[in-house]
């Protein structure tokens, strides 16, 4: 048995595929490629894939991880060679590494996420880093989001672990957020820009980063 870590971009391309479709795209591509997956036991075996964090529809990547659990081993550079020409455009390779089997799952691993966040607006740069500080000075920060029916109440600033501004060019805002991602609650972009008083919603959202425990 081996367990594999792979790192994998989506670009603009892939962007509103949604989580379970992603899975089976990446399950047929796996088996196109002759990868010798392994399956879970039961009525309904299913290969031993895991992400550490589905992405939002509409949001693009450039640091996203998934595990594969293999019943015999190869190596990370015959996996790239042979995975590469199975994959849509839009979703890259970006590294390949073996880890250890005992550890948890991927997902009980999966701490913060960072973000580089695109939103326009009619503030100076000084007014958005005004903004930014008087944010995160806050102990609390009361929100609801409604869903379908239900509307849940929780606290936003409990989710945001940094935020900085990253560039500002002709009325364009870019921020960094650095967002809690657990398995007990994960911090959404738009909702934090929303909470910063900017009206319109972000005009793309990339997530650069996947932080697991232990940095």
């Amino acid at each position: 048995m081996q367990r594999l870590r792979i790192t994998f971009s989506r670009g603009e391309e892939v962007k509103y595929i949604a989580h379970l479709d992603l899975m089976r795209l990446w399950e047929r591509a796996l088996r196109r490629a002759g990868i010798p997956l392994a399956y879970s036991q039961g009525f309904s075996p299913h290969p031993r894939i895991s992400l550490a964090a589905p992405l939002p529809v509409g949001v693009t990547s450039g640091g996203e991880l998934m595990d594969i659990l293999l019943k015999r081993r190869v190596s990370p550079y015959f996996f790239i060679k042979v995975i590469g020409d199975q994959l849509p455009r839009g979703i890259d390779i970006l590294g390949v590494e073996q880890v250890q089997l005992t550890l948890p799952s991927l997902q009980s691993q999966m701490r913060k996420a960072e973000y580089r966040v695109e939103v326009e607006m009619d503030r100076r740069a000084d007014e958005v880093e005004e903004a930014l500080r008087s944010f995160l000075a806050r102990e609390r920060f009361p929100w609801q989001h409604r869903r379908d029916k239900e509307v849940r109440h929780y606290d936003l600033r409990s989710l945001v672990d940094h935020l900085w501004l990253m560039g500002w060019q002709d009325y364009l805002c870019t921020l960094g957020m650095r967002l809690r991602t657990d398995n007990t609650a994960t911090g959404r972009p738009e909702q934090v820009t929303a909470a910063l008083g900017f009206g319109e919603r972000p005009r793309s959202i990339h997530r650069t980063k996947l932080i697991l425990a232990g940095g």
